[in-house]
This record gives C-alpha cells, sequence and structure tokens, in this order.
C-alpha cells in the first residue's frame, strides 16, 4: 500500500483507510500529504479487492486546511512533491476530490477541527460522521481570501442554500450538531468513535454488491442536475446492467438459500 510521511494507508478488510498524519499541525495539507491522498484515491479506485474508503485524520483532528508554509516544500522531499505537483498541476485539486470523485463510495471519521480546507475536502465524500466537539467552518472570508476548493457550487447543492450562504459568508465555525442540523453530516457521535462509526458503515457497503454498489453512487451523482426525464433515462442505463450481471444472481440465490451472498465482481 502507498502513503507519505503526512498520510497513512491501511486496510481493514475491504476498507481502504486514509489517515491524514500530521497532528501537530492539526492535519493541514502539505504537499506530501496531498501527494498520499492523490495516490490513496487512485489505489482504491484499481484495486477491486477494496470496496470502501474512509478519510479520517490523526491526533485528533480531521484537517485545519491548507498549511501554506508545508506548501512551500523544504529540501529533498520538497524537490520530490513539487515534481509530482508539476508533472500534474490538477494533482492537489483531485486530491481534495474537486476534480475527482472515487468509484467507491467514501466515508469521512470527523474528529476536532475540520476547517477550511477540511469543510471542502469533506464536501467531497459521500457519507459523513463527526465527533461531538469537532469544529466544521469556511473561514476564508475571514482572512479576505476565496474558498476555491468547489465550496461556492458543491455547498449549495448539498445544504439548503440560506444554509450554505451563511457559512460561506460569515465565515464562522459550526459545531457538529449544527452541522448535523443544516445535513452537512449524517451521524454525530461521542468523542473519540467517529472512526469506529464509519468502519461500521463501510462493512454495511462491503456486505453489498460492490458492482450495485458503485452504479448507485456513479448515478446519484451523474443525474444530480439533470431535469427528471432525462435522470430516469440515466438511472436506467447505469441500472438495467447489473440485473445481468452474476452477483445480481447470487444475491437472489443467497437470499432463497438463506446465507450470505458471496460477491465476486461479475
Amino acid at each position: 500500500m502507498g502513503g507519505t510521511e503526512h498520510l497513512t494507508v491501511t486496510r481493514r478488510g475491504a476498507t481502504l483507510v486514509l489517515t491524514m498524519n500530521r497532528p501537530e499541525a492539526k492535519n493541514a495539507l502539505s504537499l506530501p500529504l496531498l501527494v498520499g491522498l492523490h495516490d490513496g484515491w487512485l489505489e482504491a479506485d484499481e484495486d477491486d479487492t477494496v470496496r470502501s474508503i474512509v478519510l479520517t485524520g490523526a491526533g485528533g483532528d480531521f484537517c485545519a486546511g491548507m498549511d501554506l508554509k508545508a506548501l512551500a516544500g523544504k529540501g529533498m522531499a520538497g524537490e520530490q512533491y513539487r515534481d509530482r505537483l508539476k508533472a500534474d498541476p490538477d494533482l492537489h485539486w483531485k486530491a481534495m476530490l474537486r476534480h475527482h470523485r472515487p468509484r467507491k463510495p467514501v466515508i469521512a471519521a470527523v474528529e476536532g477541527y475540520c476547517v477550511a480546507g477540511g469543510t471542502e475536502i469533506l464536501q467531497g465524500t459521500d457519507i459523513r460522521v463527526a465527533a461531538e466537539s469537532a469544529t466544521f467552518g469556511l473561514f476564508e472570508v475571514r482572512r479576505g481570501l476565496f474558498p476555491i476548493g468547489g465550496s461556492t457550487v458543491r455547498l449549495p447543492r448539498q445544504i439548503p442554500r440560506t444554509h450554505a450562504l451563511e457559512m460561506l459568508l460569515t465565515g464562522r465555525p459550526y459545531t457538529a450538531a449544527e452541522a448535523a442540523g443544516i445535513g452537512l453530516v449524517g451521524h454525530v457521535v461521542p468523542d473519540g468513535t467517529a472512526l469506529d462509526k464509519a468502519l461500521e458503515i463501510a462493512e454495511q457497503i462491503n456486505a453489498c454488491g460492490p458492482l450495485a454498489v458503485e452504479a448507485v453512487k456513479a448515478s446519484v451523482y451523474e443525474t444530480a442536475e439533470l431535469a427528471e426525464t432525462d435522470g430516469l433515462a440515466s438511472e436506467l442505463a447505469r441500472g438495467w446492467p447489473v440485473f445481468d450481471t452474476a452477483d445480481a444472481k447470487e444475491g437472489a440465490r443467497a437470499f432463497a438459500e438463506k446465507r450470505p451472498p458471496v460477491y465476486r465482481r461479475a
């Protein structure tokens, strides 16, 4: 498995766990961290034994946004990662899920700070779990900056516009309870248990047919901005082929035989 000094990659069964690992900087985004995230998403896409992804942070925080000093890069390691960025100028946007959508479901497990770029990455995930004391927010306007990680486009599509605009225009922090109240996260759990809850959800996904799961995720995003008629047509195009798979037949057979299905991505 891949990873960098700032991104740890581990396996929990069929789940790939990406852990942002700069606890001394509240997991603020550095070049090694961005490169690690980019490569982690690709690893999950290319490995058919991976059925879900969990994104979390080490040391009690999720991500406090960009670390401008670290992004400048220093020494040979900095050169190495800058070379990766030069080779693919879009790499950082793919890492932050602005210009890349993994085909496997991505579950965020949030403890502590999830602000600025952390809240922007969060919007690229599919299912979100937050600890009770987690903090969210897009602080950019307070610093005279623009949340260019996709928030002015995505946030009003994911939560009610009035709440999106308040978050974007005030730059104030939000508690986990507030984030759940406006629909930014789906679960609020006791501190220290966000990863456990995310892995529990991942296991439920892993027990399902992987081809069906990936097709359902793709359909949700493909049809999000379509008129209903066009969206329903797109859904049929995505959905019907799933019924012809061996996994679909295995699901029905396992139900009839009262046993867990054994899916083979076929």
